[in-house]
């Protein structure tokens, strides 16, 4: 390996994969990955656009990570995964193949323009703490392994950062604010499955007429004061009304899997109810869940349930505005959000907490509380 301050050549081993995308694998210092590569840190811009997609950095693992390094010879075999720009330049060595051969790579010399901080050639798709720390170590020179695919769409590059995170601790609202952002066509099932409702929770936040407008709490959203209702709970109740058979946006979801889920008409549905449920509960719509449970994950959660039967009571009639809303104003006068008691519960408003048993209990109130009034 030669180092300047334009370029980095390595000895590399080529590859592809994904239809043509070139892999590479090399050893390089660890005090040079940092030279090389940026770090893209998720963060929302002044249009509320998402960028990046790493979490920030955790300085106790950073801390442990230099003092391993630090102890002397130790073994550091751990692959970096970086996304490379098509700038990098790899030349095939010359010369016949060794006998036995299988052709699965091919050896050469890969060269990597250094740029500066912001404009580098390279992204940390999967090792951004080890790669801290390596830069931050007494022997910079250790050799470490590296896989660099070349691609820089932001898309891909977030694709495999969750598809490399999901086994590990990676937080699950980070997922979450990330998935609706990639084209999750090489996703497995089980994250495809967690994007619709993750792509109606971003819809919800952002959109100036939804009645979550700068409501929700999100990762990338830490300036925010109005966001009062995690994330989390927002995608359960979404999550929840999708995987009932009977669920007010369960009609729309994919038929098959070569189908799309028609994500519009579960955001008109979510839209009508909940602009109702601000309406008709004016005084603790926008609260802190201290002050309102309905601003509770349990309260989020419980109307998601609610909503539910509302709409299947509703289903092939009227789905409006005007009808839903008055569907949850018989229902007002039994409910306690920021003041008094839930009679059919026997405890005061603020009694409620975000446990499976208190959500179970209020989601059985609300209910009852409806099936009487349809009864009536």
């Amino acid at each position: 390996m030669t180092t300047n301050t334009k370029e980095i050549v390595v000895r590399a081993l080529h590859t592809t994969q994904g239809g043509g995308v070139d892999v590479y694998a090399f050893f390089i210092g660890g005090a040079d990955i940092t030279k090389l590569a940026d770090i893209s840190r998720i963060e929302r811009d002044a249009k509320d656009t998402l960028k990046g997609f790493q979490r920030p950095e955790i300085r106790s693992h950073v801390k442990g990570i230099v003092e391993y390094l630090n102890q002397g010879n130790v073994l550091f075999p751990n692959a970096i995964i970086l996304a490379m720009s098509p700038d990098v330049r790899f030349v095939a060595a010359r010369g016949s193949k060794p006998t036995g051969d299988m052709g699965i790579s091919q050896a050469g010399t890969l060269t990597i323009p250094v740029f500066e901080e912001g404009a580098r050639v390279a992204w940390i798709v999967d090792g951004q703490q080890r790669s801290l720390a390596l830069a931050q170590a007494r022997n910079s020179a250790i050799p470490v392994p590296v896989i660099g695919f070349v691609s820089d769409s932001i898309d891909i590059q977030r694709e495999q950062f969750i598809l490399v995170n999901k086994a590990k601790p990676l937080p699950t609202r980070l997922i979450n604010e990330l998935l609706p952002e990639t084209s999750g066509i090489l996703l497995p099932r089980e994250l495809n499955a967690r994007r619709v409702p993750s792509e109606l929770c971003s819809l919800l936040n952002r959109d100036p007429h939804s009645p979550f407008h700068r409501l929700i709490k999100r990762m990338t959203d830490r300036s925010v004061s109005t966001a009062v209702i995690t994330d989390t709970a927002v995608i359960t109740m979404i999550r929840n009304s999708l995987n009932n058979p009977l669920g007010a946006l369960a009609a729309y979801k994919a038929a098959r899997a070569n189908e799309a889920a028609d994500v519009e008409a579960m955001y008109r549905v979510l839209l009508t109810f909940w602009s109702a449920v601000r309406d008709v509960f004016p005084d603790a719509w926008g609260c802190d869940p201290r002050q309102s449970r309905l601003m509770h994950s349990a309260g989020i959660e419980a109307m998601g349930v609610l909503m539910d039967r509302i709409y299947a009571k509703l289903s092939g009639v009227s789905e409006d505005y005007k009808t839903v809303r008055g569907e949850l104003e018989s229902v007002a006068p039994r409910c306690a959000w920021t003041k008094g008691h839930w009679e059919s519960l026997g405890v005061g408003w603020n009694e409620i907490q975000n446990t499976p048993r208190d959500i179970k209990r209020l989601q059985d109130a609300l209910v009852r509380a409806y099936a009487n009034q349809v009864k009536k």
